[in-house]
């Protein structure tokens, strides 16, 4: 049976359409980026029918730090075993003027000294070379800058630093799969760590308080009917929040069942049982639950299901939201152990399908929902 949670296969015809694809790709709008997309299947250029791969991306290094930066990104995408990879330079800068020798590096063709170039070539040329010596082959080298595109490597009118392609309009296919599996692009990194930003002050305490209440009170319980008992409990009332749940739910929880809910998520195995929704059709819903558990439940509360966030973005393809749930994980508790095993995936950029794998096989895949 199909993995109800596997993205869908989308192939980009033109490479116009991969430039306008970037937020899609990383989930948020990229500014000041060298983007990297890598292709899979058969060899040829961007536009020809390869498969989209893994994305990453970096700030733009200070010159000194280009070949460090370039080389995490080298050793990161290489985890997809491209057969291509198609670098994206996304910049507002202004346009430079070529130096008196053409650059001539295999980042493209340069431009006369003297004349006016596109910006972050010198970028390109540690990159190319970079990405070549691993093997590697770097199919285009694109500008994305105010809702155009450039080709490094192409000489022809088009490419002239003051020209340019727009981006395609309209609605592309990735966009379209990017919508039905309920993604929503976010202007930047921040917007994302907004959406899971913890409640305001007088919000915030008031949690406390009844986690504090309702902890107490598991505790009681736990002594009295023992750890299974209670465990199962958890695991009761996690089934009928998310059968409640869904995308665009706009019903609150109440703070005594958030409290409750995160302090059954603090047993492992409850956690790691969770963990399978993330498979199974109940994933949305289940999404849906963890980031109002992360955005209101107070710290070390909120480590369990920021990382259940985190699963849940990362097998759906959205690495973006992943790393920032991730983020607020581990500055909630240090040493989560799950946690920092999915950060270490993430920064070996482990694609989704290998994700999807590893829980099957270390949880015993059933289907939730």
């Amino acid at each position: 049976m199909a993995d109800p949670r596997m993205p869908p296969l989308v192939r980009l015809g033109e490479v116009g359409e991969l430039a306008a694809a970037l937020p899609h790709l990383l989930g948020f709008r990229p500014a000041e980026s060298l983007v990297v997309v890598s292709l899979r299947g058969r060899p040829g250029r961007a536009g020809d029918g390869g498969r989209i791969g893994l994305t990453a991306r970096i700030d733009l290094p200070p010159a000194a730090y280009r070949p460090v930066a370039v080389g995490r990104l080298v050793e990161a995408i290489g985890s997809d075993s491209p057969a291509a990879v198609v670098l994206a330079v996304v910049s507002e800068a202004s346009d430079e003027v070529a130096p008196p020798v053409a650059a001539g590096t295999g980042a493209g063709r340069g431009r006369p000294g003297g004349t006016p170039d596109l910006p972050h070539r010198a970028l390109l040329e540690v990159a190319v070379p970079a990405f070549t010596a691993a093997g590697v082959p770097v199919r285009e080298s694109l500008l994305v800058r105010r809702g155009r595109w450039w080709s490094y490597d192409c000489a022809e009118s088009c490419c002239l630093p003051g020209a340019g392609t727009p981006l395609p309009a309209g609605t592309s296919p990735l966009a379209a799969a990017s919508a039905l599996a309920g993604q929503v692009v976010a202007a930047d990194r921040a917007e994302l760590e907004r959406r899971i930003a913890p409640v305001g002050l007088l919000a915030a305490a008031g949690m406390a308080r009844v986690c504090d209440e309702v902890g107490s009170q598991l505790a009681a319980r736990t002594d009295r009917l023992g750890a299974a008992a209670v465990a199962a409990e958890s695991w009761t009332l996690l089934e009928e929040a998310v059968q409640r749940l869904a995308p665009g739910t706009v019903r609150a929880l109440p703070d005594p069942e958030v409290a409750r809910l995160a302090w059954g998520l603090l047993d492992v195995d409850v956690r790691d049982r969770a963990m399978g929704w993330a498979l199974g059709s109940s994933a949305a819903a289940a999404e849906v639950l963890w980031t109002e558990l992360t955005r209101r439940a107070p710290a070390p509360l909120d480590a369990a299901p920021a990382t259940l966030l985190a699963v849940t973005a990362w097998v759906r393809g959205d690495g973006a939201l992943a790393n920032v749930a991730l983020d607020r994980a581990l500055s909630s508790r240090p040493d989560h152990r799950l946690a920092l095993l999915l950060r270490s995936a993430l920064d070996a950029c482990i694609p989704p399908a290998d994700v999807r794998r590893l829980i099957r096989e270390s949880l015993g895949y059933r289907a939730a929902g």
